[in-house]
This record gives C-alpha cells, sequence and structure tokens, in this order.
C-alpha cells in the first residue's frame, strides 16, 4: 500500500479530535493497511493512531510483539491497576518520559471486517492501547508526564 509521512509535534492536527467511522470500508482497510506499514517501516514504534499520519478518523494499529491489533473506533470499557514508565511517540522523536496508565484495559473496537471484538491487555499492551487512543482525542504523552523518579513506586502494581 503505501509508507504515509508521520506528522510530528508543533503539526495541529495532532491537538485534533478524530472523527468516528461510520462504516468500514475499503478505504478504512488501505487506512489500517497504511498504518501499520507505517508503524513498521518506522522502526521502533509499537503503535501508530490515524491522526499521527493526518487523517482524522478513529483508527489505531498496535504491535507490541505479539502481533498486530487494528482497531476501527476504539473505546476503553474498562481500566485497573496502576502502572508508571516511559514512553515515546514516533511524532516525538528523541523525546520520553514516565507516564502513568492503567495496568490492564479491556478495548472495544471493530476490526477490518467490521465485526465488533474486544482486546484485553496488560503492561505493555494495555499502555499502547491507551497512548494510541490518546492520540485520538488529541492528547500527547507529554500531557501526561510524572515526576521523575515516580515509575519505581507504581510501576506494575495492580488494584
Amino acid at each position: 500500500m503505501a509508507i504515509k509521512i508521520i506528522r510530528k509535534e508543533g503539526d495541529p492536527v495532532l491537538r485534533q479530535v478524530a472523527k468516528p467511522v461510520a462504516e468500514v470500508t475499503s478505504h478504512i482497510q488501505k487506512l489500517l493497511t497504511d498504518l501499520a506499514e507505517t508503524m513498521y517501516d518506522a522502526g521502533n514504534g509499537i503503535g501508530l493512531a490515524a491522526t499521527q499520519i493526518g487523517i482524522l478518523k478513529r483508527c489505531i494499529v498496535v504491535d507490541v510483539g505479539d502481533g498486530l491489533i487494528e482497531l476501527v473506533n476504539p473505546e476503553v470499557l474498562s481500566a485497573e491497576g496502576e502502572q508508571v514508565g516511559p514512553e515515546g511517540c514516533l511524532s516525538m522523536p528523541g523525546k520520553s518520559g514516565d507516564v502513568l496508565r492503567a495496568y490492564r484495559v479491556v478495548v472495544k473496537g471493530l476490526n477490518r471486517e467490521g465485526e465488533e471484538i474486544t482486546v484485553t491487555g496488560e503492561g505493555m499492551l494495555a499502555r499502547c492501547l491507551l497512548h494510541e487512543i490518546d492520540h485520538l482525542d488529541g492528547i500527547l504523552f507529554t500531557d501526561r508526564l510524572v515526576p521523575a523518579g515516580a515509575g519505581n513506586k507504581t510501576a506494575g502494581k495492580k488494584r
């Protein structure tokens, strides 16, 4: 398909809220493919949201090493526990920082066939899903940074 240009910090599209997808069409399937190819091409990314390539549609892809997950209109159903850990972003090369996220999440959305699916993630997968969903709402990881040193206090803690 196509490798897209990843928008960088300062691009106003990164602060916009993506619109829900009414129907999974061939155009949305192509978008999911382009997102995955762009993420893999970047070399060090584990997730990408459509807003990061300038498209205001609620679509994300993630792959934390267990295979590609594609979600259209992702919605967090539940979030439990907490973890603090380092995050970076393909839209902010060279920047990283500790972010507080839920330790476990349940997210529902549509797959590339338009079927509703539920994804349960813990640890890194939960972090990645929440990071990418934040992108769809115009939120960057730097908006959620915690003070230096807080990472060791709650990392992996379940409530």
